[in-house]
């Protein structure tokens, strides 16, 4: 019981004390679901492409252990790749933080361009 109190007693703080903290609590957090959205959309629309319950991924003509891709071209062009050719790669370490990195970045400076910071700053001048 005492707890809660003290839960509801520091919330009430913060709300009063600083509503910058929500202002970037509430920005840190449409950021985070930002490069969530844009890193694993991608990811999942290209798992869900070739899983075998995939309509695409059936018409490998009945190959077995087969992955059915596009091919950059004409639609409807494609090839049919064993499964054992995919696999995980240093570079799927690395290439995902550097996208979310990318992403972070890019949130912030469009952030920053629309102009967010124009009243806090002139204030201070």
């Amino acid at each position: 019981m005492a707890l809660s109190f003290l839960a509801m007693n520091l919330w009430e703080m913060v709300v009063r004390c600083s509503p910058t903290f929500i202002y970037m609590a509430t920005w840190t957090a449409l950021i985070t679901v930002t490069v969530a959205v844009a890193a694993f959309s991608p990811e999942l629309a290209f798992v869900w492409a070739v899983s075998p319950s995939s309509s695409f991924a059936l018409g490998c003509g009945g190959v077995g252990g087969a992955v059915r891709l596009p091919l950059e071209g004409p639609p409807g062009e494609v090839v049919c790749v064993p499964v054992h050719l995919f696999g995980r790669s240093k570079a799927d370490f690395i290439i995902p933080p550097l996208f979310a990195a990318l992403v972070v970045a890019s949130s912030i400076c469009f952030t920053w361009a629309v102009g967010l910071w124009e009243a806090e700053e002139e204030t201070l001048s």
